[in-house]
């Protein structure tokens, strides 16, 4: 008896709430900020995370009760016995409930004023227009906000991320490679960007040489006055219209080479946990360590004792294999056999569907 016990379709809600709490604290602000609803941060906190951390294990009366409680909020009287989405639960609890304030605020760079937004989650909508055929969640995260104008506002201290899938009806991409960092500098309106070229400062960016084959299939496309002369001087990219791009304050370009000679900063945010859904069933992987191997697997009814009277055995177990498979290069990954792949790892590259991410800078809690 480990990690959530499942019951009754609760493997969203347990998969959720063991990835989000059990190792990360980036949003344990849900926990003690003032809310109206008190009877639900209560059992959210003393019933399920607090024993969760501290035993390593909650039973399904808990998370039953917390149920009860939403069902009786939302006068939905399905919430105890029907599946969800996991996405619909947390944005119940973060933004219905606990009125946290929104992670995500992003840009939307279309038209000449460019309008925020708020957001709980990002869900990655894709073009058909696209050559990714193995794709990373950082390039899929860049070829959403592309096609969609998008820019992050500020950094988030976490990153819920829902791939480009519907259950187990619909699937854009039969493998998705977890991009345990995602480099978000080239994704913010505001701030100091590199020139992909010379790596110095750069002075504008090009969104046509984002699709341009002979860059790599990663990141926006900054330059710097002289690399993007000499990039746009070529016959098929003298039509390209570029941005000038705000100079950061303390930042200057010298007279000689047109750029601050210092490498700007690089954003980044880390990997905790993702969700899987295989057959609406949903189990989760989390990063409970600093080294590359120290994953672990989830899964809420792993067994069962009993039939109709019976209790699902929930079950977390240790699943270095994960990291192995991460080490590899893409030729390497697309070689394999999914079902010859190592213990559980089969699931995280086949079956990813919600991927949730922090910055430790910009964490409340540490």
């Amino acid at each position: 008896m480990k990690g959530i016990q499942g019951h009754c379709n609760s493997c969203y809600m347990d998969s959720a709430l063991f990835s989000v709490f059990s190792c990360s604290s980036v949003l344990d602000s849900l926990l003690f900020k003032s809310t109206q609803h008190q009877t639900i941060q209560s059992i959210l906190l003393k019933s399920i995370v607090n024993p969760l951390r501290k035993q390593g294990f909650v039973s399904e009366r808990s998370v039953m009760n917390l149920r009860k409680q939403l069902q009786n909020q939302e006068r939905c009287p399905t919430y105890t016995t029907d599946e969800k989405d996991p996405e619909e639960f947390l944005s119940l609890i973060m933004q219905e409930i606990l009125s946290l304030d929104p992670p995500l605020k992003l840009c939307s760079l279309s038209g000449s004023r460019h309008k925020e937004q708020s957001c709980y989650y990002y869900q990655i909508f894709m073009d058909y227009n696209h050559h990714l055929v193995l794709p990373t969640v950082q390039q899929l995260l860049e070829h959403s906000f592309f096609s969609n104008s998008l820019k992050l506002a500020e950094v988030p201290a976490c990153l819920i991320l829902t791939m480009p899938r519907s259950g187990k009806s619909f699937k854009m991409f039969p493998k998705i490679i977890p991009s345990t960092e995602l480099d978000i500098t080239g994704l913010l309106a505001e701030g100091p960007q590199q020139c992909v070229l010379c790596g110095r400062l750069a002075n504008e960016e090009c969104a046509e040489c984002f699709r341009d084959a002979l860059f790599s299939d990663t990141g926006f496309k900054y330059f710097c006055l002289k690399c993007s002369t000499q990039v746009h001087s070529h016959q098929q990219r003298r039509g390209h219209i570029t941005r000038s791009l705000h100079l950061p304050q303390g930042f200057s370009y010298s007279q000689s080479s047109g750029s601050d000679p210092r490498t700007p900063p690089r954003e980044k945010l880390e990997l905790f946990a993702v969700l899987c859904i295989e057959t609406s069933h949903y189990v989760s992987f989390v990063k409970y360590g600093p080294q590359d191997t120290d994953w672990i697997f989830f899964d809420s009814m792993a067994d069962r004792v009993g039939e109709s009277n019976g209790y699902n055995i929930p079950e977390v177990r240790a699943c270095p294999e994960v990291g192995q498979y991460l080490h590899m290069s893409l030729a390497q990954l697309a070689n394999q056999v999914p079902r010859e792949m190592e213990g559980v790892a089969k699931r995280l590259f086949c079956d990813g569907y919600m991927y949730l991410y922090q910055s430790k800078s910009m964490s409340l809690y540490r």
